[in-house]
């Protein structure tokens, strides 16, 4: 068994001999990309800090000579052949790589759920290729027309194999896509989608403790973060605090339970903003809760989605706890999104 050491953030990875750098990083739910996994395209090249490996058989237009001069690799041929494999991913310099957008995808609806009054998740399958994105990214979808033009909407769901995009769709009584989604969209019917957008990302290696605020169908960046994180085996206290109006509007609240039950170092919290938490629970504005809860927010990262209004206050409030501006990761919904 070999390791891979992840820079800077130190995290180290088993990798089992003769398996690709790629496969080992993909189990543990990073999404490094990749469009061949063959040596020949070149996304995933990565710097290679020490140790050695076997590239295999590479392309040099995938991977020049002068990328190999300089200590680089591409992970999906890459096999480490000393015990220890030091990587650079997750730095400054090495984001995430954004996948370019495809156009015009036809996805199938394969499901309608209606989660709260308002809203609604929305299931879709590709008809073609899946398309590649990032956790907290987010598509256009809709009919493309000026009746029911495209709109802007986060998936809900970490990369799958399969393709699928999931949503949390918010009926706008004065839009025009989500009441037509809503009402005049069936199971079966086929939807156009452009994707991925958007970079609402944070740092996939980052080693700290992670807050996450969120209101209505902002939890959808937030789910998919969430899910990418615990599922890689993030190991530091991961908290996710979501403001409902009343506990009809807590969304996805079953999976919420269920990924605190699911991994230690998760803790799920809500408050109600217009209603009594009988259960014993938080009630009130985040503003107000948040202090009491954790008092000192020195090197967590943050990750906030919702309305203007909550974001910006959300903001305000973690900075008077001490987070650090370079780790505050937010996702605004601007009244022109609004479908």
């Amino acid at each position: 068994m070999k390791k891979i050491i992840i820079q800077p953030s130190g995290k180290s990875i088993d990798c089992p001999d003769g398996e690709s750098v790629l496969s080992v990083l993909e189990k543990q739910g990073y999404a490094l990309p990749n469009n061949c996994r063959a040596g020949a395209c070149g996304e995933c090249k990565i710097k290679v800090l020490s140790g050695t490996f076997d590239q295999g058989f590479v392309m040099d237009m995938a991977l020049s000579q002068a990328d190999r001069a300089a200590g680089y690799g591409l992970m999906c041929m890459a096999k480490p052949t000393s015990d220890v494999l030091e990587i650079e991913f997750g730095t400054q310099d090495a984001q995430p790589k954004l996948f370019p957008p495809v156009e015009n995808s036809w996805h199938i609806i394969t499901d309608k759920i209606q989660r709260t009054d308002k809203i609604m998740e929305l299931k879709l399958l590709p008809l073609g290729k899946a398309i590649k994105f990032w956790p907290g990214q987010y598509a256009m979808i809709g009919e493309g027309t000026d009746e029911h033009p495209l709109r802007p909407y986060s998936i809900a769901n970490a990369p799958k194999q399969n393709g699928e995009l999931s949503f949390f769709i918010t009926k706008e009584a004065e839009g025009k896509t989500s009441p037509w989604i809503h009402h005049d969209t069936n199971i079966g019917d086929n939807i156009k989608v452009n994707a991925p957008y958007g970079t609402f990302l944070g740092d996939p290696s980052v080693d700290t403790p992670i807050l996450c605020l969120a209101s209505g169908s902002g939890l959808a960046p937030i789910l998919s973060l969430l899910n990418a994180y615990l599922s890689r085996g993030h190991k530091n206290p991961v908290t996710l605090l979501f403001s409902a109006k009343t506990k009809k509007d807590l969304l996805h609240f079953g999976e919420m339970k269920y990924l605190e039950s699911k991994y230690v170092n998760f803790k799920y919290k809500y408050t109600l903003t217009q209603e009594s938490n009988k259960d014993g629970g938080l009630e009130g504005r985040i503003d107000a809760i948040l202090p009491d809860l954790l008092p000192n927010l020195a090197n967590y990262s943050i990750y906030i989605a919702g309305s203007v209004p909550f974001v910006e206050s959300c903001k305000k409030t973690v900075e008077a706890l001490g987070a650090e501006e370079d780790l505050i990761h937010m996702e605004e919904y601007f009244a022109q999104q609004v479908g």
